[in-house]
C-alpha cells in the first residue's frame, strides 16, 4: 500500500540563491561537420561561408571561434543559399517552396548577459512563392530581379564586375545577356547547355552532358552568338559524364586555373565523385569518398585588380570539407581548424580529458603535425569575423574511439574542435588487407603510387573512411592518465592494448599476455569471433602513442569497462564473461574473475556471431510477461483517489512541508536474465576495506546482474595505511566484500568517498600536490549506482548510509553518471561536488553528494534519440557531449559559471540593428543565445 510522508522541508531561500549561482542548464554549441549538407555560398568580402543541410540548418563559419547557427522552424531541405555580400545578410530556398531572409545584427544593450558588439543570427522575413514545392517551381534564385518571360530559368549569374549585367540560362539551351538599368537583352547565345558563367575579359564558359566546356566571346555589333571561341573535352575522346559545374580563375602568371566537376569517362569512372583542377600542364583530379555539393574559389574580388589569384579551392563533400592550397606547388590539403568529419569512421565510444598539463599537450602536437601531408605553411583562408570569447584558462582534450581501431584526440577548450592527433591500433595485428610492410613507408601507400601512369591524374583527399577492414579492431574503451602519458584502449575482440608516448619513431616486437576469464569452466563454449592475431616480428611505430603491452581477454568478448591506475601500474578491464587485473609493469596477471551465470549462454556468441538464439530471446520475454501479470495479480496496487491526493496537497501547502512523491513498486529482475555477467563498470581506490585502521589500494567492479566486487590489493611499492610500504614481489588480489543489490539493476557507476564525502583524487594528483589529499582520518563510503537507485554505503561494514530511488520516484533508469564540480558565479572559491544522472529519457538528474539531494533536473536530449543518451560523455567543470548525428557533437553545460559559447562580432557596411528593436522576442519565450537562433514562421503573401 502507498505510504505518504511528510518528510521533506519546504523550499529554503538562501538555497534556492545558491543553486542559481551553481546550476544553469544551456545547450551552447554544435561541433563536427554538419549532417547532409545541401547547399554551399562564400561571401569574399566578409570572408564568411554558409553551409545549409537537409534538416533545415543554416550555419555560418568564418575564422576560427566565428559560428553562427540558425535553423528554420520547418523541417525542410535548404536546397540554395546566397549571401548579400558586405551586408551580413542570407536568402535561403527551401525544397518546400519557401524563401528565408537571415540576418546578422547586434546584442540588445537593455540587459540579459548580452556583451557589447557580439552579433547574433536571425531569421527577418519569410516568404512563400508560388506554385508546388520542388524543384520544378523555383530552380535558381537571386537577389537581383530578373525577368521570367522566356520559359523556365535554368541558371542565373550575375557579372562580378559590372552589377546589373545578369546571364540567364533557360532550358532549351538559350542564354540571355539582360541589362537591369535599360531592361533590355545585349546578347543572345545559342550554347544548347544549361550551365554559363562568367569569365574575365567579358567572356562566358558553359559546361556540356558530353563532358566538354566552351568558351564564348561578347561579340560588339552582332547581338547573336552560334559558335563558341573554344571547346574542350578534358577526358574524351571517350563518351563522359557531364561536367556539373565549372570555375575560371585569372592568374598573374597568365594560364587560368580552370575548377571543374564530373566530366569523369563514363564508363571506366562514372562513378567517382572528383573535382579537376588545371592549370597549364598541372592537371590533378581529386578523388573523394563522397558526393560532391558544391565548392568555390578564395580569390581577389576587388574591381582594381586585373586578375582574380585564386588562393585556396573549397570543396564541400556530402560528408566532409576538403580546401585545396592552390598557393603552394602539389595543391596540397589544408587541415581545417573546425568542420572535422568526427565520423570519418563511425564513433564507438569517447572519453574527455580536462587540464590537460601544457608537456603532454606539446608533445600530442608536435605527434599529430607530423601526421599527413598537409600544407604547413598556409593559415586558414576563411577568416572573416572576429572572436570575442576569451581565451580558454584550461586545455581539455575529447578522445574518441572508431570502428576501424583508430583513437582521435580533439582540442575542445574552446568554439571549434580541432584535431590534435591520431592514433591508430591496426599495426598492431594481421588484418585481411594487411600488406605485412612498414605502415609508415610511403611507397608501400596505394593512395601515393605513382600518378603518371594513370589517367585521368587521381589524387585520393580527405579522411572520410566508413569501411574498416576488421570489425574486431572497434574501440569500446578508453581511459588516459595525463600525468604518466599513460594510454589504455580496448576493442571488440577482447584486446586492451596499454601504450606509453614516445617523441621518436621505434621499431620493436609487443609483448603479448592472455587472461582466461574463464579459468576452464565446463560447459561453455565459445562461438563468436576469433581474436585478432599480433605481429610476431619487430612494427615501425610513428612518434606519438606506442604500444607497450598486448593483454588479450579470453574468450575474445568485446571489452565493456576498463580503468587504469598508473601510479601503481595497474590495468582493470571487464568484458560479458568476467574481468581481470593486469600488472603492465611486471608483465604478469594478478586476477581473473568470472561473472557468468549458468544460463549464460548468450553471452558465449559474441556480437558478431549469427547464431544468437532467437528462440531463447523470445521464451524469456513471454515469461518476463506472465511473472509480471501473476504478480500483479499477487500483489494488488492501491492507488489514492483524487479527493484524498488534494487533501494531502493541501496540508502540505498548509504547514509549509513538502509530500514525498508516490513510489512505483519494481519487479525484483530473474537472476537467469541473460548477460547478466557483464561487467559495467570499474573503479580503483585507496580506501579502508578490510577494517576500519588500515587502508590500501582496492578494486571495485559492478556487473549487469546488480553484483558488486571489492578487492583488496597488495602493491610492492606502495604505501599502506599504517605507513608501512610493501617491499618487492608481485601484486596480490583478495576478495574483500561482494555485495548483491537486491533488485539485480544492473551497476552503471561506483565511486569511493573520502572522510568529508568528497571524491577520491586522481592517480598522481595528490603526490604532485596538484589536488587536496584525501581525509583519512574520517569513515569512507562507497557510491553505487544501479540503473534504478543511487546509493551511499558506509567503509568498511558495508552498510547504507542513505539512497535515492530514481526508477520508483521518477519512473526512468540511469544511463549515465558522473561526479562533477560545480562552481559558484557569486563567490570565488566556493565549489560543491555534485552526482549527475542521465537518464533513458533524456533527462539530467543533478544530486548533492554524500547526502543525495536532489537540486534540478533539466530535459537535455529526446527519449527518442537513443544514440544520443547512450553517446553522452560529461567533463568534471559540468559540461557534457552527445551526438546528435553521427557526425556532430552538441555541447551543454549544467553550470552557471562554466560554458563555451561562440562570442562572435562582424564588421559590416551597414549598421547594426539591435535585438531590443526586433520582433522575434515577441514570438518565442527563447533567449538569444551568441552565434545561436531559434527559427520562426514570417510568411507574407
Amino acid at each position: 500500500m502507498m505510504k505518504f510522508r511528510f518528510r521533506r522541508q519546504g523550499n529554503d531561500p538562501q538555497r534556492d540563491k545558491i543553486k542559481q549561482e551553481l546550476f544553469a542548464f544551456n545547450k551552447t554549441v554544435e561541433h563536427g561537420f554538419p549532417h547532409q549538407p545541401s547547399a554551399l555560398n562564400f561571401d569574399p568580402q566578409l570572408q564568411l561561408m554558409a553551409i545549409g543541410s537537409k534538416s533545415g540548418a543554416v550555419k555560418i563559419y568564418g575564422a576560427p571561434g566565428v559560428e553562427f547557427t540558425g535553423l528554420h522552424k520547418d523541417t525542410a531541405a535548404v536546397t540554395q543559399i546566397h549571401f548579400l555580400q558586405g551586408q551580413g545578410r542570407l536568402l535561403s530556398l527551401l525544397d518546400d517552396n519557401t524563401l528565408h531572409m537571415w540576418e546578422l545584427g547586434g546584442a540588445s544593450q537593455d540587459g540579459g548577459g548580452a556583451k557589447r558588439g557580439v552579433v547574433y543570427l536571425e531569421e527577418r522575413h519569410a516568404y512563400s512563392l508560388p506554385g508546388r514545392p520542388g524543384l520544378e517551381s523555383c530552380r535558381y534564385i537571386h537577389y537581383t530581379h530578373t525577368p521570367s518571360s522566356l520559359g523556365p530559368v535554368e541558371s542565373l549569374q550575375e557579372h562580378p564586375q559590372l552589377p546589373g549585367k545578369i546571364l540567364i540560362g533557360y532550358s532549351r539551351g538559350l542564354v540571355v545577356l539582360w541589362d537591369l538599368s535599360s531592361r533590355n537583352a545585349e546578347h543572345l547565345f545559342l550554347v544548347l547547355s544549361l550551365n554559363a558563367i562568367w569569365c574575365p575579359f567579358y567572356c562566358l564558359i558553359n559546361s556540356h552532358s558530353d563532358g566538354g566546356y566552351s568558351v564564348w566571346a561578347v561579340a560588339s555589333g552582332n547581338p547573336y552568338t552560334h559558335q563558341p571561341v573554344s571547346s574542350t573535352i578534358p577526358y574524351g575522346p571517350f563518351p563522359c559524364k557531364a561536367i556539373n559545374k565549372i570555375l575560371w580563375r585569372t592568374t598573374r602568371s597568365g594560364c587560368p586555373v580552370v575548377v571543374y566537376s564530373g566530366g569523369m569517362p563514363r564508363a571506366s569512372y562514372g562513378d567517382r565523385h572528383c573535382v579537376s583542377i588545371q592549370q597549364d600542364k598541372q592537371h590533378v583530379t581529386l578523388d573523394f569518398t563522397s558526393r560532391v555539393i558544391d565548392f568555390f574559389t578564395v580569390h581577389t574580388t576587388d574591381p582594381e585588380h586585373e586578375y582574380d589569384d585564386p588562393s585556396a579551392l573549397v570543396v564541400l563533400l556530402e560528408e566532409e570539407l576538403v580546401v585545396i592550397d592552390l598557393l603552394t606547388p602539389g595543391w596540397p590539403s589544408i587541415p581545417p581548424p573546425y568542420l572535422a568529419p568526427l565520423h570519418s569512421s563511425a564513433i564507438t565510444t569517447s572519453c574527455h580529458i580536462d587540464r590537460v598539463p601544457a608537456k603532454l599537450w606539446d608533445r600530442l602536437a608536435i605527434a599529430g603535425k607530423s601526421q599527413g601531408t598537409h600544407s604547413p605553411h598556409r593559415s586558414w583562408p576563411i577568416c572573416g569575423g572576429k572572436n570575442l570569447a576569451p581565451p580558454p584558462k584550461q586545455q581539455d582534450l575529447l578522445l574518441t574511439g572508431h570502428e576501424d581501431g583508430t583513437v582521435r584526440f580533439w582540442d575542445v577548450s574552446g568554439v571549434a574542435l580541432t584535431p590534435v592527433y591520431k592514433l591508430s591500433t591496426a599495426h598492431v595485428f594481421h588484418t585481411d588487407c594487411d600488406l605485412n610492410d612498414d605502415p609508415l613507408d610511403p611507397r608501400n601507400d596505394p593512395d601515393t603510387q605513382q600518378e603518371e601512369e594513370e589517367w585521368p591524374p587521381f589524387r585520393k583527399v580527405g579522411c572520410f573512411d566508413p569501411y574498416s577492414d576488421d570489425p574486431r579492431l572497434g574501440i569500446q574503451k578508453i581511459s588516459l592518465c595525463k600525468y604518466s602519458c599513460r594510454l589504455v584502449v580496448a576493442g571488440t575482440a577482447g584486446q586492451v592494448i596499454v601504450l606509453g608516448l614516445s617523441d621518436e619513431r621505434s621499431d620493436h616486437m609487443i609483448d603479448v599476455s592472455t587472461v582466461d576469464l574463464l579459468q576452464d569452466l565446463e560447459g561453455f563454449t565459445w562461438k563468436g569471433h576469433d581474436r585478432l592475431e599480433a605481429r610476431a616480428n619487430p612494427t615501425p611505430f610513428p612518434p606519438g602513442f606506442q604500444p607497450l603491452v598486448l593483454v588479450q581477454a579470453l574468450p575474445p568478448a568485446s571489452v565493456t569497462a576498463v580503468t587504469l591506475h598508473a601510479e601503481w601500474n595497474m590495468v582493470a578491464f571487464g568484458t560479458s564473461h568476467g574481468f581481470g587485473l593486469f600488472d603492465y609493469h611486471r608483465r604478469s596477471v594478478v586476477l581473473a574473475r568470472c561473472t557468468l551465470h549458468p544460463n549464460d549462454s548468450l553471452a558465449m556468441e559474441g556480437p558478431l556471431s549469427r547464431v544468437k538464439s532467437l528462440k531463447k530471446s523470445l521464451r524469456q520475454s513471454f515469461r518476463r510477461i506472465r511473472k509480471s501479470r501473476v504478480s500483479g495479480k499477487k500483489r494488488p496496487l492501491t492507488t489514492p483517489t483524487k479527493g484524498c491526493a488534494q487533501e494531502m496537497s493541501s496540508k502540505s501547502d498548509r504547514f509549509g512541508e513538502e509530500v514525498a512523491p508516490v513510489q512505483r513498486r519494481i519487479e525484483p529482475r530473474s537472476a537467469d536474465d541473460s548477460l547478466s555477467g557483464v561487467v559495467r563498470c570499474l573503479c580503483f581506490a585507496d580506501t579502508y576495506l578490510r577494517d576500519g585502521t588500515h587502508h590500501g589500494p582496492t578494486l571495485w567492479a559492478g556487473t549487469n546482474s546488480g553484483s558488486v566486487y571489492a578487492y583488496a590489493l597488495e602493491v610492492p611499492g606502495v604505501c599502506v595505511g599504517s605507513g608501512r610500504v610493501l617491499g618487492e614481489g608481485s601484486v596480490e588480489a583478495v576478495l574483500g566484500k561482494e555485495i548483491q543489490l537486491m533488485h539485480r539493476a544492473p551497476v552503471v557507476s561506483i565511486a569511493v568517498l573520502d572522510g568529508r564525502g568528497k571524491p577520491l583524487p586522481e592517480p598522481y594528483q595528490a603526490s604532485l600536490d596538484l589536488a587536496t589529499a584525501p581525509d583519512m582520518s574520517n569513515t569512507h563510503s562507497v557510491l553505487i549506482a544501479s540503473e534504478e537507485q543511487l546509493k551511499v554505503f558506509s567503509l568498511p561494514k558495508v552498510s547504507a548510509k542513505t539512497k535515492f530511488k530514481l526508477t520508483a520516484h521518477e519512473g526512468c533508469r540511469v544511463r549515465r553518471v558522473a561526479m562533477v564540480t560545480m562552481y559558484s558565479t557569486a563567490q570565488e572559491d566556493y565549489c560543491e561536488n555534485t552526482l549527475v544522472c542521465l537518464t533513458n529519457l533524456g533527462d539530467l538528474h543533478l544530486f548533492t553528494v554524500p547526502a543525495l539531494r536532489p537540486q534540478v533536473r533539466y530535459e537535455c536530449i529526446r527519449k527518442e534519440d537513443i544514440s544520443g543518451i547512450a553517446s553522452c560523455v560529461f567533463t568534471k567543470s559540468g559540461q557534457g557531449f552527445y551526438l546528435i548525428s553521427p557526425s556532430e557533437y552538441e555541447r551543454f553545460s549544467m553550470s552557471a559559471k562554466v560554458t563555451t559559447e561562440p562570442l562572435c562580432s562582424v564588421q559590416l557596411d551597414r549598421p547594426l540593428e539591435s535585438q531590443s528593436r526586433r520582433t522575434l522576442d515577441r514570438d518565442s519565450n527563447k533567449s538569444f543565445k551568441p552565434g545561436r537562433v531559434v527559427g520562426r514562421d514570417l510568411m507574407s503573401s
